[in-house]
């Protein structure tokens, strides 16, 4: 009986490359293997830094989960920080912050930095300022100062649109139109700008746009050179609309990844930048993945990190459910069962199954001898 069990397994092990590799028991195995963020340090690490919006960000994306939603540790954090963020001093201070520089982390700030844009003192508060700077000698931001210029001129096409729309009978209408759109997309890059979010390839884009602009002396065209920058300005509205975006756009190279940016954005909401720093995935990968398998499937990939992702890849969104589902109900297990669970998915196919011929072969040279007969005994004799 045991030399049978002994045979069964040895054939087993023979066949590891069919079960290790493929089918049921290997995506089981790759989903227990992995290992789930934990996003208490991370939280903490921003806390102390101050940055309480991104902290609240971060820990509420994982707060959705049950292994964080009930772990005491978390709740209390999160307590800690929502008071924080509620308290009178710390809104009037994030509200003066963002109507001064033009900057904030917190949403009260950015209206209000926004709001001053709109009515053009952002606008020429900064040219001012710029200007200051030049005068004292000191460096100035070139792509700001183009920010601002491209804002004043979509205030004049605004004001010049308004006032000829009775005569014309409407026909400024587009022009009024292109520049209210142009007004809030170069708000939310003047934003960026300040917070060091705004990549290279879009200053240098800005740049060459307000210099055009600068050339034009009629309104029509003025309106004309904005007009041309509407899709930017509303991938660009897109992410400054989105918590955490500022880190989305600061990831981007050129117009095409910017609109991948805001796409990821749209779907995710406000769990789009966390997604990414958790990840580290490309764009393009993190846009093609929740495109193909839903936002909500990604999310919660998410938490296991790059592989993570990579393993709802290969699996698809029902099987990695099943196979996740199952790995947290074993969690109790500890790490010994996710260490064991780690090595055998990384095991070489074909050790087991030179095990499993050794053992074979072993079976086969310890086999019972059969007895010989008499007749053969004496034959021999």
């Amino acid at each position: 009986m045991l030399r049978l069990l002994a045979v069964l397994i040895s054939l087993a092990l023979l066949g590891a490359p069919l079960w290790l590799t493929q089918g049921p028991v290997h995506e089981q195995l790759a989903v227990l293997a992995l290992t789930r963020t934990d996003p208490l340090p991370r939280t903490r690490e921003l806390v102390a830094q101050e940055r309480y919006a991104e902290a609240a960000q971060y820990l509420d994306y994982f707060m959705a989960y049950g292994y964080v939603r009930g772990d005491p540790a978390a709740q209390h954090l999160a307590r800690e920080i929502a008071a924080r963020r509620e308290s009178l001093a710390y809104q009037a201070g994030k509200a003066a912050e963002g109507v001064w520089s033009g900057q904030s982390d917190e949403a009260v700030g950015q209206a209000a930095g926004v709001i001053s844009d709109f009515l053009v003192i952002g606008d020429l508060r900064d040219l001012a300022r710029q200007g200051w700077l030049y005068a004292q000698g000191e460096e100035t931001d070139p792509v700001l100062i183009a920010l601002a210029s491209l804002g004043v001129a979509a205030t004049a096409v605004q004001a010049g649109g308004a006032a000829a729309a009775a005569p014309s009978g409407g026909a400024t209408a587009p022009a009024v139109a292109a520049a209210a759109t142009a007004k809030s997309g170069l708000s939310a890059l003047k934003w960026l700008r300040r917070a060091n979010a705004l990549p290279g390839w879009l200053g240098e884009m800005l740049m060459r746009a307000a210099a055009r602009l600068r050339q034009q002396r009629r309104l029509s065209e003025m309106a004309h050179e904005l007009a041309g920058l509407k899709g930017t300005l509303a991938d660009v509205s897109a992410l400054a609309a989105t918590p955490g975006g500022a880190r989305l756009l600061a990831a981007t190279t050129d117009a095409a990844s910017l609109s991948r940016a805001a796409r990821l954005a749209r779907a995710h909401g406000a769990r789009a930048a966390v997604l990414q720093d958790i990840t580290g995935a490309p764009l393009a990968e993190s846009l093609a993945l929740t495109e193909r398998m839903g936002p909500a499937a990604v999310q919660r990939a998410a938490t296991y990190g790059r592989q993570g992702l990579r393993a709802l890849n290969e699996m698809g969104v029902a099987r990695f459910a099943k196979y996740s589902a199952r790995a947290a109900k074993v969690a109790y297990k500890g790490q010994a069962l996710r260490l064991a669970a780690r090595w055998l998915a990384t095991l070489p196919a074909w050790l087991p199954s030179l095990a499993g011929a050794a053992a074979l072969l072993l079976c086969w040279l310890t086999r019972p001898r059969r007895r010989a007969s008499k007749t053969e005994a004496n034959l021999a004799g």
